[in-house]
């Protein structure tokens, strides 16, 4: 039997990216139980909250914005069915035909996983290393230095692991583009930390599966498409800034004992610079 799966996305002035997401929606697969569209208090909420209604899905539009960890633990926690699974996605993906019952089947054929996450392309139909080991100091310095002007650098190799994309195999932790991840684990851990305002919210969740005991599993059989539609894209600064911040929260907490304060000032230091170099 496969398992049901609510889906949940977080919109910001999406309208747009929303109406190919839910025209997807109907033949990604018959898992699907619930839908529930989360509006973080965004100036096009109410067109958004048109689409989604008239396609048969609940809306929620927040007060204020909380972010795409605090969004997406708004939309769980508003359900009203209780699934086996919860897929989380960007308003921009597009489902290709049957993925998301890929996913959900893999989940029952492999019950240690907590998250699994599909195949994600970019629109010109590259595929995204959406599965990656996760960041140590060590390659998250480098890869934060070189990743841009040395792509094929060997952190950056390592860290994204864009060249293991065609058979199932473990991660350190999926992009949250798309995930899915089994409502067991999600309760388990309090699913995503809201303290990550945007970006690391997924590395977080895919490290702290990984120390419950909970495997991330990459199930390159489902394919999506994420478009780069979504409103993030539209302030580069300030996008570039909370990735800055959660950068600096995730390894500051890795980094956690008193005998590293030094390093973590360091690290605060040399983010602050990378954020003034990359926004100039």
């Amino acid at each position: 039997m496969t398992p049901s799966v609510l889906v949940v996305t977080v919109t910001y002035n999406s309208t747009e990216a929303m109406r190919p997401f839910l025209s997807s929606l109907p033949s990604a697969g018959s898992s699907v139980t619930e839908v529930i569209v989360v509006d973080n208090a965004s100036d096009g909420a109410a067109e958004t909250g048109e689409l989604v209604r008239a396609a048969g899905y609940t809306f929620l539009e927040l007060p204020k914005n909380e972010g795409y960890g605090g969004g997406v633990r708004a939309g769980v926690e508003a359900a009203t069915s209780n699934p086996d699974l919860i897929l989380v996605a960007n308003p921009d993906v597009i489902f290709q035909p049957g993925a998301i019952d890929v996913l959900a089947d893999a989940a029952a054929e492999l019950p240690g996983a907590g998250s699994l996450g599909p195949k994600i392309l970019d629109a010109d139909g590259t595929v995204y290393p959406s599965a990656r080991r996760l960041p140590s100091l060590r390659t998250g310095v480098a890869h934060a230095l070189f990743g841009r002007i040395w792509p094929a650098n060997p952190w950056t190799v390592r860290y994204r692991a864009e060249r293991e994309t065609e058979s199932r195999r473990a991660a350190g932790w999926l992009s949250g583009a798309c995930v899915l991840v089994r409502s067991e684990a999600y309760r388990e851990l309090g699913g995503f930390d809201p303290g990550y305002f945007m970006y690391f919210e997924d590395v977080d969740l895919g490290a702290r599966l990984g120390r419950a005991g909970w495997r991330n599993m990459y199930i390159p059989e489902a394919v999506v498409t994420h478009t780069g539609a979504h409103s993030t894209s539209r302030d580069a600064h300030t996008m570039e800034k909370a990735h800055h911040d959660s950068a600096y929260r995730y390894l500051s907490r890795k980094y956690a004992g008193w005998y590293f304060a030094p390093l973590r000032l360091a690290v605060r230091f040399g983010l602050w610079g990378r954020l003034w170099w990359v926004s100039r």
